[in-house]
């Protein structure tokens, strides 16, 4: 076996040395090797110092001034920060925990699967199913399997830690970023990196939008998520904001958390009595499901849609599939998670170099797609 990898790894250096650089998939898939063999390759090459590696590109050592061999790192003064970027990416574990790999979540992980394998590394995932405590156990065992960093996402019900919960994500031994969370100034949370959805900018961005067609009063409709609570402080900003009329306050309820079937339920309720006695002509209704099971019931009690109630649902899941094709608010998913992954991947090539940047906050902003 060996003369073998001896001629695929020279075959390799000569195509780097001829074109400067490559990409580690691509060239894979010209070899007809797998990229998980030419990684290989790769670490071994690097580690004598024959080629340079850094966010799944290969590239060719600098050439000497006089013209003569290829320099090696023993021929090169480096310092730490030099060492932390031939390290790269490559060889990493990325640990992510995420309630789900359905539906929302789909796209995030996606994405940052994307984004982790584009740099050499690799992806593993913990789920959690919204079981209390099951985020940590997942971080924990992730931790115990090599995790060199973790995409975290708990199970905080209003998206943000409720008291006295969370600070344990601000003590893990390695570099963590929260996705499609955050923590309020002052949590022991609120000192980690993070990448999140603006779901209130999404949420304003839907009352703008209805408010631009004409719609006086318009109603958000949402079940208690980790996404609700943001939806409404963007609504009422939209509304206040644009002059508009406030639309029926929803009606009290008890402490105790509603069953699905009475949560949906009241939801039809509301609805129906806003538009019939509350002068509502429009409303933004969370999720795509909700929706798509929401209309015809309204239909079957007299309210029209769209000529009674204009709708734009929210996270485009599923809009598109309804019978009439859905105007939906479409948070950045798959770019939430490749934008994590990458913040993660900079923050452990930093620590490696001997750097250590600020800490970011990013929000991603929503897009509105109107259909006809």
């Amino acid at each position: 076996m060996r003369p073998h990898v001896d001629q695929r790894q020279a075959r390799v250096l000569a195509l780097v040395r001829a074109r400067g650089s490559a990409r580690v998939a691509e060239l894979a898939g010209e070899l007809g090797i797998s990229p998980v063999t030419l990684r290989r390759d790769v670490e071994a090459m690097a580690a004598r110092g024959e080629i340079r590696r850094m966010h799944g590109v290969i590239s060719r050592l600098e050439a000497d001034p006089a013209g003569a061999e290829l320099r090696t790192p023993a021929d090169v003064k480096t310092g730490a920060a030099d060492t932390g970027t031939e390290r790269g990416a490559a060889g990493l574990v990325i640990g992510m925990v995420v309630p789900t790999t359905e539906y929302y979540f789909a796209d995030v992980v996606r994405g940052a699967r994307e984004a982790v394998e584009a740099r050499g590394a690799r992806l593993t995932v913990g789920l959690t199913r919204y079981l209390v405590g099951e985020d940590r156990t997942q971080a924990d065992r992730l931790l115990s399997t090599g995790a060199d960093g973790l995409l975290l996402t708990p199970n905080w019900q209003a998206g943000s830690p409720g008291p006295g919960e969370g600070a344990w994500t601000a003590e893990l031994p390695v570099p963590t970023v929260l996705v499609e969370r955050w923590a309020p100034p002052g949590h022991p949370a609120a000192s980690l990196d993070r990448v999140a959805s603006d779901h209130a900018d999404g949420a304003a961005r839907a009352v703008r939008h209805l408010s631009e067609l004409g719609h006086k009063r318009i109603a958000l409709a949402s079940r208690e998520t980790p996404t609700s609570g943001r939806l409404r402080t963007g609504f009422a900003a939209a509304v206040a904001t644009l002059g508009l009329e406030p639309a029926p306050a929803w009606p009290a309820a008890g402490t105790a958390p509603l069953a699905e079937a009475e949560a949906f339920a009241r939801t039809l309720d509301y609805l129906c009595a806003a538009v019939a006695e509350g002068g509502v002509t429009a409303a933004l209704i969370h999720s795509d499901t909700d929706a798509i099971m929401l209309i015809p019931r309204l239909q079957a009690r007299g309210v029209r849609v769209p000529e009674d109630l204009a709708v734009i649902t929210y996270d485009d899941e599923v809009a598109e599939l309804a019978d009439v094709p859905l105007s939906a608010v479409a948070p950045a998913k798959r770019e939430v998670g490749a934008r994590a992954a990458g913040m993660l991947l900079d923050r452990l090539e930093d620590r490696g170099a001997g750097r250590e940047g600020p800490r970011q906050h990013l929000d991603l902003l929503p897009r509105l797609t109107v259909r006809p």
